[in-house]
């Protein structure tokens, strides 16, 4: 078994150095290369310190009390989290992680300020969710190195992440929805607050489709309305659009709350879904098949981030010391609340088969 002493013979350096550079001491002095150095040959004899050696049958590294511990740091209070599924979804796929790998899970809330750091000892990695501002970004680097983002990510690329490309997903949509046949196409979402500073339009959702109808030559300014991605704001900007006089084909919501608000404005001013005004959200959160009409939706696998984190984390634990993204797909789930496929190619058959007719009509007409 190769020991400290060896790794610091290979590189020249005391074996107390070795300890402290593998067991990621930020209190140490010692140069990038020599650091390097040490990790690089470490790797190459393949060295296992003594925690990891004692949990390498599960993966684990154990906290002061003899179980890893993982806190969950959300942007949401409680009460927020449980008015969208979606969170939930992601918090359930945490926790039931936690609980196949043995790891204990704690649950710390930001959305009130930045948390106490004694509120985070004992933590061995923290998973944050939701969206973060830049300074609590910042604030949870200091506090640890085994920090994972799930949902939304902050641009840097030395953090690790799992997300949905929300943008690619949202031009998926927009394309399938121009194939069966919808043109005048609306948006209502949320902005980008991931900066600090509220952006109008640069939410990944709201700028797919800004791009998408500018390069179709679709654009309206009327038909884009943004708030906060709620069941209130979705009900407002609709029906705000509805009392101007901007009637879409179709709606596209950031998420199934703002949907579900959509329905309510569209059905009060006497609208029917879907023969006048289609609806689609994102998420497919649990109520949406079961509203009337049910909604299509993008599918985004909550759970499935959630546990996804949980490895990533993990992974930081155990010393992975390079960045990591993981993007996860999403479906799109047909249902009745707009046109579908389907529908389409029917109405296209009919119509050709109605041409038919009046074509070998009119050559009836014309031989008599």
């Amino acid at each position: 078994m190769v020991t400290i002493k060896e790794i610091a013979r290979s590189v020249g350096v005391s074996a107390a150095t070795v300890s402290r550079v593998l067991n990621y001491d930020a209190t140490l002095s010692i140069s990038a290369v020599k650091r390097q150095a040490i990790i690089e040959t470490a790797e190459a004899l393949n060295y296992l310190t003594p925690r990891h050696r004692n949990r390498a049958g599960n993966g684990l590294v154990p906290g002061p009390n003899g179980v890893t511990r993982v806190a969950l740091v959300h942007s949401l209070t409680p009460v927020q989290e449980l008015a969208d599924p979606y969170y939930v979804g992601v918090r359930l796929g945490i926790e039931h992680r936690c609980q196949t790998l043995k790891l204990e899970c704690m649950k710390v809330c930001l959305a009130d300020g930045m948390a106490d750091p004694s509120l985070l000892a004992g933590a061995a990695g923290l998973i944050a969710v939701g969206t973060h501002l830049p300074e609590e970004v910042a604030f949870l680097q200091r506090v640890t190195r085994s920090l994972v983002f799930a949902d939304v990510c902050p641009q840097q690329e030395i953090l690790d992440g799992v997300e949905s490309d929300l943008s690619s997903a949202t031009t998926r949509l927009l394309d399938a929805l121009f194939e069966i046949g919808y043109r005048r196409i609306a948006f209502v979402g949320g902005m980008d607050t991931r900066s600090g500073t509220p952006e109008p339009y640069g939410e990944r959702r709201c700028a797919a489709y800004r791009a998408w109808m500018a390069e179709k030559g679709l654009a309206d300014p009327g038909l884009c309305r943004v708030g906060r991605m709620r069941f209130e704001d979705g009900y407002a900007l609709m029906g705000q659009m509805l009392d101007e006089g901007v009637v879409p084909e179709v709606v596209v919501a950031a998420n199934d709350n703002m949907a579900i608000g959509a329905y309510r404005a569209i059905q009060e001013r006497g609208f029917r879904i879907p023969k006048d005004i289609g609806v689609v959200g994102f998420n497919d959160i649990p109520a949406a098949q079961f509203l009337s009409p049910p909604l299509t939706t993008i599918k985004i696998h909550a759970e499935r981030i959630g546990e996804i984190a949980v490895d990533l984390v993990n992974e930081l634990i155990l010393g992975r010391d390079y960045a990591k993204r993981v993007v996860i797909s999403t479906d799109l789930i047909w249902r009745d609340s707009c046109r579908r496929p389907a529908d389409a190619a029917k109405a296209a058959a009919g119509r050709l088969e109605a041409a038919r007719a009046a074509q070998a009509a009119t050559g009836r007409v014309a031989s008599a």
